[in-house]
């Protein structure tokens, strides 16, 4: 299920849509590609938005799904309504540090009771033939990090794979990730899935250094991977020939953009699709010398046109 030294492109909500997927597709250098995390509570009410994420785009394989929840019965639901879909994949999100998700026990908030977490685990598998894997944190606060305990008890439930984001729950997204415990898992010889790595792995370098410091089998990337979906693709050439691509000019910046946005319009229609571009546009173009204006005058337009009109701008004037 997953090759080895795989990249896999995590789930972020309102970040990795089927937009930005398709857009990270066609650069290359993915290995899997998940959903934004779904709620299995908005799944089974049948919520637009929930049900929205479920639609799969058939060339961009294989994508797993992730789903999120507390209780049992709703993320059996859930999962099988993912399988329904299409998904190669079915990932429990265990990880999530949002408080309104953690406070009602769902997410990373599951580390307060592991006996649900095993349990909602082992009955999802049960539920569904599609492979479940899952994705959490190292524990709830640096006192209670558990991760290297309940590790074979996951596998024990028959996910097919385990990523770990080398954080707890109370750091939320703080602080340096410590990949440490994940190695430790990795290295526990009772450990036989696939174990991934997560956080804070934003350069070729770094993902080289940690497949050779703790020989994991995936790294996953998140927050990196915004304003520039081709690091997959500089990362797998690194390490494949442990030289680096050149990174891409303010043009080809501006090119991704134009595409981006032809994407996320086809995709949504003029007025979402703009919407949905302006937090990938802050991204796209942040460091930029003198750019408020130009900046400003880009989040505000509602108009395609206009739109590309201030990118050939930019290309113009700060080049």
């Amino acid at each position: 299920m997953i090759r080895d030294k795989a990249l896999l492109l995590a789930p972020m909500e309102d970040i990795t849509d089927a937009t930005y997927r398709k857009v990270i597709a066609a650069l290359g250098g993915t290995d899997i590609m998940y959903t934004e995390f779904i709620s299995s509570d908005g799944l089974i009410r049948n919520g637009r938005k929930s049900l929205d994420k479920l639609l799969l785009a058939e060339d961009v394989r294989p994508m797993g799904i992730q789903i999120y929840g507390h209780v049992p019965e709703a993320m059996i639901a859930a999962a099988q309504m993912a399988e329904d879909a299409g998904a190669d994949i079915i990932d429990i999100n265990f990880g999530c540090p949002v408080k309104k998700i953690a406070n009602r026990g769902a997410g990373s908030g599951i580390f307060k009771n592991i006996p649900l977490m095993l349990e909602i685990t082992k009955k999802v598998v049960d539920s569904v033939k599609t492979p479940v894997t899952v994705k959490t944190r190292l524990g709830w606060d640096d006192k209670s990090l558990v991760i290297d305990k309940i590790a074979t008890q996951l596998q024990d439930c028959g996910i097919q794979a385990l990523t770990i984001h080398g954080r707890s729950r109370a750091q939320m997204y703080l602080g340096t990730s410590d990949w440490t415990l994940i190695g430790k898992v990795k290295a526990n010889p009772a450990i036989t899935i696939p174990i991934i790595g997560n956080g804070d792995i934003d350069t070729p370098e770094k993902a080289k250094a940690m497949f050779d410091l703790h020989h994991l089998d995936g790294i996953m990337i998140g927050r990196a991977c915004v304003g520039q979906p081709w690091i997959f693709k500089h990362i797998r050439h690194y390490l494949d020939t442990g030289e680096h691509m050149p990174e891409p000019t303010l043009q080809d910046r501006i090119e991704f953009s134009k595409k981006h946005l032809a994407i996320s319009v086809s995709d949504k229609g003029d007025w979402r699709g703009i919407i949905a571009m302006r937090r990938h546009f802050v991204h796209y173009f942040k460091g930029i010398q003198n750019f408020r204006e130009t900046r400003t005058r880009l989040l505000r337009s509602n108009d395609v046109q206009e739109i590309n009109n201030i990118l050939d701008e930019i290309g113009e004037r700060f080049t």
